[in-house]
């Protein structure tokens, strides 16, 4: 099957597949293909260092790369095909993407109506911690390592001065407009 840039098209996320909307950004020429380059240049954008970013492009295609491509054939690019990242879905997680990779509202809000206690719209890192270990499912290593990494990073990038990780900016992360706004902010920090 030709990717969408052999055959001119940009591949569209569809507007209610937040996980597609979410995986998106990282598309960076807009085929519908992420290549562990374009991982890394998503990272770069949003602020991450060489370090992180490397780490998180080889972690991210080589984990998700063979389940988004199925019948397909093992491939050294890694790419992840975008309208089939829901195949990736790993356990251990929230929740909040249901099978398909649509938003579940109740999901989201779950995360903080159980786990956001010193701050109502808010997780302190001691909630966060908590919140992985409540989703941890008992023989998923590989999924709670997913998660681990996933809420981690998001912490690290977008937690206020006060170390609070708030509602909106995770929200944002689940549906891939984070992204952009955190891209936003590293290109004015380079050229104010």
């Amino acid at each position: 099957m030709a990717s969408s840039e052999s055959t001119g098209v940009k591949f569209v996320p569809e507007e209610d597949n937040f996980l597609q909307r979410h995986v998106a950004f990282f598309d960076r020429n807009k085929d519908g293909i992420v290549y562990p380059s374009e991982t890394f240049q998503g990272f770069r954008a949003i602020g991450c260092g060489y370090f992180l970013s490397t780490f998180a492009s080889l972690f991210i295609n080589m984990g998700l790369s063979s389940k988004t491509r199925p019948g397909k054939g093992f491939s050294l690019s890694f790419p992840i095909e975008v309208k089939n990242i829901h195949l990736a879905k790993h356990g251990s997680d929230s929740g909040v993407y249901d099978k398909n990779g649509r938003f579940v509202e109740s999901k989201f809000e779950e995360i903080f109506a159980k786990h956001s206690k010193t701050h109502p719209d808010a997780l302190t890192g001691k909630e966060l911690q908590e919140l992985l270990d409540s989703n941890k499912e008992a023989n998923d290593r590989k999924g709670a390592i997913a998660a681990y990494t996933e809420w981690k990073i998001l912490h690290y990038l977008c937690k206020d001065k006060d170390g609070l990780l708030h509602k909106d900016t995770v929200r944002a992360a689940y549906d891939g407009s984070l992204f952009e706004k955190l891209e936003k902010q590293t290109a004015s920090k380079k050229h104010p």
